[in-house]
């Protein structure tokens, strides 16, 4: 590293921490989550307002590796908390209504999202056409588990019956639409990748779940790992060397950061899954995450969209909402859900917010997306994880419903519009 790297560096991570606080201030005082905030303070830094000149003053060229670095880091222990917090139990009890919202939420927009490709692919540089419009599918299919838990937990819907719902399906969604895209990225890696390494994908998983935490139950019984810095030591070792697995696979590293996450061992010590303590979350919550909203934002270009971008835009935007949104909503109804709750639903299952912005960066990385279309998805992502916050202010749910969740049946009828809800 020279001495001209070293200082923007620093200089570029104390503006990133300063930006985003605020930014991300701002926007949860709007009600909002405070990853719009980052994201979209990345895209003001960028050149749709201050022209190139201006980003690459700040951000210069030979900085920005070693800030993704660091972001790519950040990442990669956001997806190791979320596999250790992923809570299966969640997913049990739940009757028909959360595998079928997963499944549909899922399958509706991904073949949507392919059609969007094939009418998108002629305008677009990619290094795969089956690859894009495979991609497009998934990109329209994903839902932001994390956002929506954060603004469940603001409003005190988290524990409640709707709330519940809503996390078991996108909890189930996240799984489903990251398997997918998994199988997209062999299909874009088919061309410069040994065949036999893609072939060991569901191998690497089988050793994970029959061996690896097998292995990890075994060690957090005995006496040494019971210590929290030799755990710790443990779980940031399996998370490089989970991660290093998939992207030699020929997967994207934050496969393995996830999967690691979620086998360590639940029950017993719990001194793994503990190690990973709260204080290294805000660590990675205050300084990496926001380093990669911002440099994600700052790749965002929308003075360049011109008309074309924005006619794509809108139509991405209804393919979006009706697809996922739309989706949600008629399987609460048919699940005998209020329509006031089956708005709720809907509009939270189609919150997109990080989990979106990491495949769309991905895109970006592995060639399929060119600048122009990730400029469009991006803001794309912006405004359908704003939508959920206003639609649950607009549209109170109940608070004292009952807690179990519905099967096939109807749902106990929702209070009056006026019912109370907590917001933060």
């Amino acid at each position: 590293m020279t001495p001209h790297q070293i200082q923007f560096l620093l200089l570029d991570l104390a503006l990133i921490v300063l930006v985003a606080r605020a930014a991300g201030g701002l926007f949860r005082w709007l009600g909002q989550p405070a990853v719009l905030g980052e994201i979209t303070a990345g895209i003001l830094l960028g050149p749709t307002l201050f022209g190139t000149g201006f980003t690459e003053t700040v951000f210069p060229p030979d900085a920005r590796p070693l800030l993704g670095a660091l972001a790519n880091l950040g990442v990669a222990l956001f997806l190791l908390g979320e596999g250790i917090d992923f809570d299966r139990g969640l997913l049990r009890g739940a009757g028909l209504v959360v595998p079928v919202l997963a499944v549909t939420s899922v399958a509706v927009p991904f073949v949507a999202g392919t059609a969007t490709g094939f009418w998108l692919f002629d305008d677009h540089e990619t290094v795969s056409r089956s690859g894009f419009i495979l991609f497009m599918g998934v990109a329209l299919s994903v839902t932001a588990f994390p956002v929506m838990a954060r603004i469940l937990a603001d409003r005190g819907l988290n524990r409640d019956r709707l709330g519940a719902i809503a996390l078991s399906g996108a909890a189930l969604t996240d799984v489903l639409a990251w398997s997918v895209f998994a199988v997209v990225l062999t299909v874009v890696a088919r061309d410069g990748q040994e065949s036999w390494r893609i072939a060991l994908m569901p191998v690497y998983v089988v050793v994970m779940l029959c061996v690896v935490r097998p292995l990890l139950r075994r060690l957090e019984n005995s006496d040494t790992f019971r210590r929290k810095d030799t755990a710790l030591t443990v779980v940031l070792t399996g998370l490089l060397l989970s991660s290093l697995a998939t992207e030699w696979i020929g997967l994207h590293f934050l496969f393995g950061a996830f999967l690691f996450g979620a086998v360590l061992p639940r029950g017993g010590a719990l001194t793994l899954r503990t190690a990973w303590t709260p204080g290294m979350r805000r660590l990675s919550s205050t300084l990496l995450l926001p380093a990669y909203f911002l440099l994600a934002g700052l790749n965002v270009d929308l003075s360049a969209l011109g008309a074309r971008g924005l006619v794509e835009l809108a139509g991405i935007l209804f393919v979006a909402i009706a697809g996922k949104a739309g989706t949600a909503f008629v399987v609460a109804r048919l699940h005998g859900m209020e329509r006031r709750e089956a708005t709720v639903l809907a509009a939270l299952m189609n919150t997109r917010g990080l989990t979106e912005l990491i495949v769309l960066t991905i895109g970006v990385q592995i060639g399929v997306l060119d600048s122009r279309l990730y400029s469009v998805m991006v803001v794309m992502a912006l405004i359908t994880t704003a939508m959920a916050g206003p639609v649950l202010a607009l549209l109170p749910v109940a608070r004292d419903q009952a807690r179990t969740l519905p099967d096939s049946g109807p749902s106990p009828p929702a209070r009056a519009a006026g019912s109370p809800t907590t917001s933060r």
